[in-house]
């Protein structure tokens, strides 16, 4: 059974930063594609960033220069380094983990940018 856990969320002023965690109870837990979506009030989800099993890196638009994703295999774990927060990145931050057609989420964690 897949567990993921979301941690690192929290009220921060805009400009400031955040590293949001995400530790994952998978079995082979190299092998997946680990990513970060998020839901605004009112708005369906959308991606923020992946990273593949072997490091590549992909992010929306809007977080591009701002955002960093990371993993680390030996810890079962994926990072979002968030920095230059806006208010607009306001949302709850999912993270998904995805291997073949299977997909898995966590609870979330929110995040809100607001001074």
């Amino acid at each position: 059974q897949v567990q993921l856990v979301e941690s690192g969320g929290g009220l921060v002023q805009p400009g400031g930063s955040l590293r949001l965690s995400c530790a994952a109870s998978i079995s082979g837990f190299s092998i997946y594609t680990m990513g970060w979506y998020r839901q605004a009030p009112g708005k369906q989800r959308e991606l923020v960033a992946t990273i593949t099993n072997s490091g590549r890196t992909n992010y929306a638009e809007s977080v591009k220069g701002r955002f960093t994703i990371s993993r680390d295999n030996a810890k079962n774990t994926v990072y979002l380094e968030m920095n230059s927060l806006r208010p607009g990145d306001t949302a709850v931050y999912y993270c998904n983990a995805g291997y073949g057609s299977s997909g898995w989420w966590g609870q979330g964690t929110q995040v809100t940018v607001s001074s």
